[in-house]
């Protein structure tokens, strides 16, 4: 491996030929702050377009400063990351940033989480010293995430996310100068867009540009009116990752304690997406067994490979991109809304309420869940089966404004019926975890045999694109994995094309799964944080004592009291939905 030898800060080192200063300097412990760069080691994509200008250093020799996450560390060079020179050019640049910037902090959504405001913090800026017009402007609202361009900082990192990594297409920069901003084809509304509300960008944005529509005002005043029940339900991958907005380490589970702290909010009833997850795999599951047979029984019609279907963004990605596949895709509904659906039938009628007077929240880490529950096929009469979806971060905020001691609280169970859950449903929270539950129940329902083991680490994994191959006991069943949208799409072009031989491939569009959707604490794609939350999600499965879906008892007592067995005409109208050609349709909100 080639080398070079230079000097940062009186400090010799020795690279990687092709280094930049940036990386170089880390390597020697030395920080240079940065807004636009971003690098997403596992994926090897690297943002940095060399645009903000805050990492510049001071190279001997060298006229300018130099920006340091665009320009190669070179042998002999002698760099200064923090001479006055190189301050003073910092805090001049986020002054002029500041310049063109709203003043809202105090009600800006990022306000705490603000990469601008912690750069403003650290560099002692406390006047600004340009003053100017400023850049205005319109603010788009869609279903899920809110464009505020007035504090855009043109980093891009949002760019990249939308076109490198989930190649949905739909953010650039446009305009130049004064007017640049980033924004869809033409300056369209996100909503008149192929945008899929992933939420990624949301992710990875610096200011309050980019945000998740909140539904916080619309629980509390659910919460707030005596004539509503309100049942809340909470998402696998929450509980993996709540715990970092109170001081936690990431990977801490904090299953317990957030049952008592939506307890003590006032939610009637405290449940887990995890039973409908289990529920999702008894419909799922069924299904995916009787494509199998009809196949293997020679029928040319059967539709395979089978794709889950429990991703709403994954779901708005192929509708729009590859309609001519809608009919593969599972037709169960994703496990929020499956719960929406049972909540307010079976649940309903055992509390004798009317199914609107019974409000339904959902706790979920992705921002493109806001969306889901709005679609119409989701509603009955007007009425939607889950009427609002709040992120882990906004939980997070309404438990801190509620002034709950959150690390004090005792552990709580959740309330039954719709509570109790297996190990397989919480691995749904996880890429590679819903195709491993429906294999713990499609193999014991296909073969009649128990599991000779549960855990099948073959099917595990962060690569972004995995296959592996289980034996139904001399039935081999091909499976593909992906997660991210970008590895989606390749998974997606193979089938069309007719390169792909898997029966079954499971898909999530964020990174990681669910543990790195959109709505999670921000962790700015750290793959080590999107690790630990993993693994904590195989902890809490492996000490469930029920680990199959099939085996839930109150998923048993559901059929029996309620949906008589899988796949039935009662299970297939409130479980099941359909898909439709978005390619040349987009959704235009009033």
């Amino acid at each position: 491996m080639d080398t070079v030898k230079l000097i940062i800060d009186n400090k010799e080192v020795e690279v990687e030929k092709g280094m930049t200063i940036l990386d170089a300097a880390k390597k020697v412990g030395v920080h240079i702050p940065t807004l636009c760069h971003m690098k997403l080691h596992d994926m090897g994509i690297e943002n940095k377009p060399g645009g903000c200008r805050v990492c510049v250093v001071e190279v001997e020799g060298r006229r300018n400063l130099a920006p340091s996450c665009v320009t190669e560390a070179a042998d002999g060079m002698k760099i200064n990351t923090h001479s006055m020179r190189v301050v003073n050019a910092r805090r001049t640049i986020t002054e002029l940033l500041i310049s063109d910037h709203p003043f809202e902090c105090l009600t800006c959504a990022k306000s705490g989480n603000c990469e601008l405001q912690d750069l403003a913090h650290d560099m002692g800026i406390r006047e600004i010293h340009y003053e100017g017009e400023k850049s205005v402007y319109r603010e788009d609202t869609s279903p899920a995430i809110i464009r505020d361009m007035d504090k855009c900082i043109m980093c891009r990192r949002c760019e990249m996310m939308c076109n490198e990594v989930q190649t949905v297409g739909v953010l650039s920069a446009i305009n130049r100068g004064f007017n640049a901003v980033v924004a869809p084809a033409f300056e369209e509304n996100l909503d008149h867009s192929v945008c899929t509300y992933c939420g990624q960008c949301v992710a990875v944005c610096p200011t309050g540009a980019l945000t998740e529509v909140d539904h916080t005002p619309a629980v509390i005043r659910a919460l707030s009116d005596p004539s509503k029940t309100v049942v809340v339900q909470t998402a696998p991958a929450v509980r993996a990752a709540l715990g970092e907005e109170f001081g936690y380490e990431p990977g801490t589970l904090v299953t317990g304690k957030m049952a008592a702290a939506l307890r003590r909010l006032g939610f009637d009833f405290v449940f887990d997406t995890d039973f409908a997850a289990d529920l999702t795999i008894m419909e799922e599951g069924t299904e995916l067994l009787d494509r199998l047979t009809r196949h293997l029984n020679g029928d040319k019609d059967v539709k395979l490979p089978i794709l889950t279907s429990c991703c709403p963004a994954w779901v708005k990605f192929f509708e729009h991109q590859f309609p001519c596949m809608k009919d593969i895709p599972s037709s169960a509904k994703s496990p929020q809304q499956m719960f929406g659906a049972i909540a307010k039938s079976y649940f309903a009628e055992k509390q004798k309420v009317d199914r609107k007077d019974l409000v339904v929240v959902s706790i979920m880490p992705c921002v493109a869940k806001k969306y889901e529950c709005g679609r119409d096929e989701f509603a009955v009469d007007g009425n939607p089966d889950v009427d609002y979806a709040i992120t882990t971060r906004e939980l997070a905020a309404l438990i801190k404004l509620s002034n709950i001691e959150f690390k004090s609280l005792p552990d709580e169970d959740f309330d039954q019926p719709l509570g109790e859950s297996t190990g397989a449903g919480v691995i749904f929270g996880t890429t590679g975890g819903v195709i491993e539950a429906a294999v713990r129940t499609a193999y014991e329902l296909h073969t009649k045999k128990p599991l000779p083991k549960l855990d099948f680490e073959e099917l595990r994994g962060m690569e972004g694109v995995r296959e592996a191959t289980i034996d139904f006991d001399g039935l081999p069943i091909r499976i593909g994995i992906a997660h991210g949208l970008g590895n989606a799409r390749k998974l997606l072009e193979d089938i069309r094309d007719g390169k792909s031989h898997y029966h079954a491939i499971e898909i999530m569009s964020c990174p990681g799964g669910c543990i790195g959707g959109g709505g999670q604490p921000y962790h700015h794609s750290d793959s080590s944080v999107l690790k630990k939350r993993q693994m904590a999600i195989y902890k809490e499965d492996g000490a469930k004592k029920i680990r199959k879906s099939h085996e839930n008892p109150y998923i048993i007592k559901l059929y029996e009291e309620f949906l008589g067995k899988p796949m039935s005409e009662k299970a297939h109208h409130l479980l099941h939905t359909s898909y439709f050609d978005r390619s040349t349709v987009f959704e235009q909100e009033d």
